[in-house]
């Protein structure tokens, strides 16, 4: 997984230095979120963390049944390969952060391909730590 190999070596997100951490395991509570809003996102043509329904992250995680302490999100839209959008995430400060933050244990990541919208490919990163 290319968020695991990310989160094991020391990087710099903007002007943060950010320590190597821990490996995220895969959460199916986290993909079906992070699945539903890409499917949302593709299918509606938006492209924010913000629902269209008014959801928020964290609501949406919430959603799946399951209490967390922590909740994130990365999200991007047009790319169209693991290895690119990865990069995006890490060139980006605030996605960079959410990727190495020590306090997310767990990764659910989805992708949904809508040909003839503005995008392409909206792909969304769910993380947590549950209570």
């Amino acid at each position: 997984m290319q968020i695991n190999a990310a989160r094991s070596v020391a990087r710099t997100c903007g002007s943060a230095a950010m320590a190597a951490t821990a490996l995220l395991t895969w959460n199916d509570r986290l993909f079906s979120a992070a699945a539903r809003h890409s499917r949302d996102t593709a299918t509606r043509n938006y492209f924010s963390h913000i629902g269209l329904d008014g959801r928020n992250p964290a609501q949406r995680v919430a959603h799946e049944g399951c209490a967390w302490s922590w909740v994130g999100e990365n999200i991007a839209a047009g790319q169209t390969a693991v290895s690119t959008v990865m990069g995006s995430w890490l060139a980006s400060p605030g996605h960079c952060a959410n990727t190495m933050r020590p306090e997310f244990r767990e990764v659910g990541v989805s992708w949904v391909q809508q040909p003839g919208r503005t995008y392409g490919r909206y792909w969304t990163m769910a993380l947590g730590r549950p209570q």
